[in-house]
């Protein structure tokens, strides 16, 4: 007897509980849901990987020019001049647009490094800063007993 045979003989409820019981296609429909779903999750860990390196690309970058610019004769262009070289050697891929900023005045030393991450995940921003901030180096005569 057919398939076709054995449905003609039936109510309509059972033929429906027959229908929805039958496990055929249901592999291919199930696998065409995980799929994407699976796909989309390893892209997401990839860019979170890119986005922690980025940000650590970003951190010493800042010491870098954090030590340049807090020496006794160092400036605030010295420590920008110095991030800036750290991340056109190291943040070819991982850190977009980096923007280097550095304020120094008589007590202490800001580098700031800010950026965004590049994007694997199609419409995911992520931005990166990293701050380092330092006192000036300076010079104290050194005190002698008095005898």
């Amino acid at each position: 007897m057919t398939t076709a045979a054995a449905f003609r003989g039936r109510g309509l409820p059972q033929r429906l509980r027959d229908a929805l019981r039958d496990d055929r296609g249901s592999a291919t429909a199930e696998l065409a849901v995980a799929t994407p779903l699976l796909l989309l999750m390893l892209m997401l860990i990839v860019q979170f990987a890119l986005w922690s390196h980025a940000s650590h690309v970003a951190q010493a970058a800042a010491a870098q020019g954090l030590g340049a610019a807090r020496t006794v004769a160092g400036t605030g262009a010295d420590g920008t001049r110095e991030a800036s070289e750290l991340l056109a050697q190291l943040a070819g891929g991982p850190l977009a647009d980096p923007l280097v900023e550095t304020t120094r005045d008589a007590e202490s030393v800001t580098v700031t490094v800010s950026g965004t991450v590049t994007s694997v995940v199609p419409f995911l921003v992520l931005p990166v800063r990293a701050v380092a901030v330092g006192p000036v180096e300076r010079f104290t005569p050194e005190e002698r007993p008095v005898a």
